[in-house]
């Protein structure tokens, strides 16, 4: 198709969001299934990004099991972790400890992003309520009269009009909804960024190192099946330092952080095999505005410690569809509601940050005594004195501060559709 040949399409819809990730596609899901009426836009073709939060806890496998979708989600590929493990002074410890976690699954699953979002999309396709236009990119949002009443945005068939009774920014920590909405942002110092890359997995691999996720001296690994998803850490805006100083030197840094067998750092051939993560924790000083309102690492971009954003992001979802649908399908949507999930969702998100930062603190005052990048952080070594500390870990981890559940947990999801449908209208 031509650019003279490009069409202007709208569409009128109830909710229109922002960003096909965990808390859009969550989101949208969970809406249309009571009826509302959701158009998500994703500027990406398809989910196939590597080194996305790919951690899904024990609080996000509990709504899909609400929703009736977690039979199916765990046919997927993933690995399982009822435990996360770390290495200190040589010796392995448990750090977090999901065992006693009252749940339906008492372990963190490891599964690759795309695989989830791709699950989720085709869930929520299932739904006549549910609409996803991929490659679609925000162009700009239409206010009217101080609200905002919609998206526009450019597809490769043409510009694209959304008008909407609410927006809803799920696009990430790079949010151009927030940008556009101009909403202001408390950002928070974090010194630290993170070196992705991957290693092999090999059978004879050391045993404690099956332990999933547990930092080791600024070394994170994740179990991935058949290979290691690995992290360094290193200090902001360092990457071109390191990078100056060569490929083999970055090798022999990572071999001596590294549990496993030193040759394996020779599958990193060159710097297109290292992804950098630049860590930041922020969130948004309001998280609305008349006609919009953003979720996720759109209003709070967490720290990969812990892998809390995802699930943060799950969490909100379920809060906002729990507040906002039915004002949306009743029309009769307010300020007043969209300041209840920011109320809702804020003291969870404001101790998770604390969380990190306290995290952060730490390994700042050990650094600037002097202390050696083989120290473990303060709240390690209580747990290895105190391993019962790792049940609580695994609550803060696992469940979070203030777990979110789906409400009329009967409608069980898209493939109880009609039922779904015959139990609102029973309803008086």
């Amino acid at each position: 198709m031509t650019d003279g040949e490009r069409t202007a399409t709208t569409i009128e819809t109830d909710c229109a969001v922002v960003g096909a990730g965990p808390a859009g596609l969550m989101l949208g899901l969970l809406l249309a299934r009571t009826g509302v009426d959701v158009t998500v836009i994703e500027k990406h073709g398809d989910f196939l990004r590597d080194f996305r939060g790919d951690t899904i806890h024990p609080s996000t496998l509990e709504v899909m099991h609400e929703l009736g979708l977690l039979d199916e989600l765990l046919k997927l590929p993933h690995t399982e972790a009822p435990r996360l493990h770390a290495e200190i002074g040589g010796r392995d410890i448990t750090i977090a400890d999901f065992s006693r976690l009252r749940t339906r699954c008492r372990f963190i699953a490891f599964m690759p992003q795309w695989e989830f979002l791709d699950y989720l999309a085709r869930e929520a396709g299932r739904l006549p309520k549910f609409r996803l236009i991929m490659q679609a990119k925000v162009a700009g949002l239409i206010d009217d009269d101080g609200r905002t009443t919609g998206v526009r945005a450019a597809t490769p068939d043409g510009d694209l009009t959304i008008r909407s009774a609410l927006v809803v920014g799920a696009d990430g920590r790079n949010s151009i909804v927030r940008e556009k909405a101009g909403l202001d942002i408390e950002r928070f110092g974090a010194p630290r960024d993170v070196l992705w890359m991957q290693l092999t997995h090999r059978p004879d691999d050391p045993p404690y190192t099956m332990g999933h996720g547990g930092p080791r001296q600024g070394f994170v690994m994740v179990d991935r099946g058949s290979y290691w998803q690995c992290g360094y850490v290193v200090r902001k805006g360092s990457f071109d330092d390191v990078k100056a100083r060569g490929i083999e030197a970055f090798r022999a840094a990572v071999a001596a952080a590294s549990p496993l067998p030193a040759d394996r750092v020779e599958e990193i051939r060159s710097w297109d095999d290292v992804h950098r993560l630049s860590v930041r924790i922020d969130r948004l000083k309001r998280w609305w505005r008349p006609g919009l309102i953003c979720i996720g690492d759109a209003a709070h971009a967490m720290s990969p410690i812990g892998g809390f954003g995802v699930n943060l992001a799950i969490q909100d979802a379920v809060a906002a569809a729990n507040i906002l649908a039915a004002p949306l399908r009743e029309n009769g949507l307010t300020d007043r509601h969209l300041a209840a999930v920011e109320a809702r969702r804020s003291f969870p998100t404001r101790a998770t940050q604390k969380l990190q930062l306290m995290m952060q603190r730490d390994r700042r005052k050990r650094e600037k005594e002097d202390a050696t990048r083989n120290g473990p952080p303060s709240f390690m070594r209580f747990i290895a004195r105190w391993p019962v500390l790792a049940h609580l870990a695994g609550r803060l981890v696992g469940i979070g501060f203030r777990p979110e559940h789906v409400r009329d947990r009967a409608m069980a999801g898209p493939r109880s559709q009609g039922a779904a449908h015959e139990a609102m209208e029973a309803r008086p």
